[in-house]
């Protein structure tokens, strides 16, 4: 990819924005407290492309491993208890440390803590998305983290890739720059395959990405599997991203020059409109497993989902709560509210609508997604 095109993917431009996430392998030194060099590095890459014009919003890793140092911590508490305390002691060693960064160049930072149900209603939804943008506006670095202290394990986004994702979704950002301990995207584990090659430029939809994604380390959550999956949540509304790795020289710099650095995964499709972008958003509880007849009728018709075109319910789920709408191979073909309980759909599932009150004893809706609650990928 030329120079020129890369900057076309990436969007560097006056008035666009990127969202980028920084791990906390990178944030603090393998647990050894925060990483003040780098973190005042990266904030002065990030100055000038932000005097540049291009809006950034950070997400950034590292509250809870900045508060196991700070407790003396020496492995990640289970107890989510303990997971809640760390987080909150390091959340404010986190915020202090970009705010004395940015002061240096006379920006002001803010504290935006996210969870699922900011996601899930449409007001808190369009609410976050005000309050994110109004900050950029005011020329104000937002910093984002998922709201650790009171989120519980059934409702964590469950790693910063995928936030950052949602953040993108959410601002309608042009790129999303995840910055990592490894180099990029690898045609396999480079721990393991001496030989794996770098992928440069790919499609983030491209299914050979799944066989080339490895684990996670000791800190984080993530690993290159999530971050192939938050590039396609990203890519859903247009976003393109970046893998790239945090500590090689000018990472920032040298990609808004237009150099390759790292893995760009580039989306394929249009940008969502703002409901069916609020509808990608959100945390699925359930999946449906679809035949090839319904698959058509929702990517080229944009028709509802009837029962009879489901092969299987997966999950636990309740009416009005989100699904994922997967193809017989899995691959997600789309996203929507579901109108029954995972029990009851899975009781008519295949089943002609005429059938269904005979099935359940009533009938809430003919379709098991309505078109208007759907989301196609």
């Amino acid at each position: 990819m030329t120079d020129q095109a890369l900057i076309s993917a990436v969007g560097y431009e006056p008035g666009k924005t990127w969202v980028i996430k920084v791990g906390s392998s990178l944030l603090t030194a393998d647990g050894r407290g925060l990483a003040a060099g780098p973190v005042s590095r990266w904030v002065d890459e990030i100055v000038n492309v932000h005097r540049s014009g291009i809006q950034v919003v950070l997400v950034s890793s590292g509250a809870v491993a900045e508060g196991m140092n700070r407790l003396g911590m020496k492995t990640r508490p289970k107890e989510l208890h303990l997971l809640q305390a760390a987080a909150a002691v390091g959340q404010m060693g986190l915020i202090q440390l970009y705010e004395s960064s940015f002061q240096r160049y006379g920006l002001h930072t803010a504290q935006v803590l996210l969870t699922h149900d900011d996601l899930k209603s449409r007001e808190r939804y369009i609410n976050a998305r005000s309050t994110l943008r109004n900050l950029i506006d005011l020329g104000v670095i937002p910093v984002v983290n998922e709201n650790d202290t009171v989120v519980t394990d059934e409702f964590r986004f469950g790693d910063n890739d995928t936030l950052a994702a949602l953040v993108a979704n959410l601002i309608e950002a042009n790129t999303l720059l995840l910055m990592t301990d490894q180099a990029g995207v690898f045609t396999a584990d480079p721990r393991k395959v001496p030989d794996a090659e770098l992928v440069t430029t790919m499609r983030a939809r491209d299914p050979r990405l799944d066989r080339m994604a490895g684990g996670s380390g000791a800190l984080g959550r993530g690993g290159m599997v999530t971050k192939i999956n938050a590039a396609r949540t990203a890519a859903r509304s247009g976003a393109n991203t970046i893998i790239a790795s945090g500590n090689a020289g000018q990472v920032i710099t040298r990609l808004a020059a237009g150099e390759v650095s790292g893995t760009l995964l580039t989306a394929d499709q249009e940008v969502l409109v703002s409901r069916k972008q609020w509808l990608a958003a959100l945390p699925t509880r359930g999946k449906l497993v679809l035949d090839g007849g319904a698959v058509r009728v929702l990517t080229k018709d944009g028709r509802s989902l009837l029962p009879v075109g489901v092969k299987a319910v997966r999950g636990h789920f309740t009416r009005g709560e989100m699904v994922s709408l997967v193809d017989e191979d899995g691959r997600e073909i789309a996203r929507g509210l579901i109108n029954y309980n995972s029990e009851d759909a899975a009781r008519i599932a295949g089943h002609s609508t005429r059938d269904i009150e005979s099935i359940l004893g009533f009938i809430s809706d003919e379709e098991l997604v309505h078109r208007d609650n759907l989301a196609v990928l």
